[in-house]
């Protein structure tokens, strides 16, 4: 009996040594990362949202402060992100019998470059885009802008954040 309890023991006490950088967030971070720093994201696209540079960055920033324990930095940091806004188009996306459009498509692209100054390999330049459709009859403006931006930049943000500390 107590060599069964010392070999669950032993087995537990492995089991979870297994596990050490792992975290509940799904990130997969080297233990010597403690800092990281976002840069801002300008918009250089053609057609220019005046808001959309500013509230990506603090989106982006603001997911690394919620889901790692990362300390953000302006300058030096373990990761590091830059890019830009390189898209943000309006598409029609369906017809109506008048050949009119039915629903319009907003998309955003950006292009990020992130530096992992611990683990050189993961480096990678990406872009990352999302969109979000809406009645043609609407304006886009103030709550369809809003809506289209907290779906567009919670799915870019995320994917950013899945491509370089999850690694899915």
């Amino acid at each position: 009996m107590k060599k069964f309890k010392y070999t669950l023991l032993f087995l537990l006490i492995v089991s979870a040594q297994s596990c050490g950088i792992y975290s509940f967030t799904g990130t997969n971070l080297h233990p010597d990362v403690k800092s990281v720093q976002i840069d801002y994201f300008p918009n250089n696209a053609i057609l220019v949202e005046p808001s959309l540079s500013q509230e990506f960055t603090i989106r982006f920033q603001d997911l690394f402060t919620t889901q790692t324990n990362l300390t953000l930095v302006k300058s030096g940091g373990d990761l590091q992100f830059e890019g830009e806004i390189t898209g943000y188009k309006i598409n029609p996306m369906t017809a109506t019998a008048a050949q009119t459009a039915a629903q319009n498509r907003l998309t955003i692209t950006v292009n990020v470059r992130f530096y992992n100054n611990k683990l050189e390999e993961d480096n990678f330049e990406r872009t990352f885009s999302h969109y979000y459709d809406y009645d043609a009859n609407a304006q886009l403006v103030g709550g369809i802008l809003d809506d289209a931006f907290n779906e567009i930049l919670e799915r870019v943000t995320q994917d950013i954040f899945n491509a370089s500390v999850a690694k899915w």
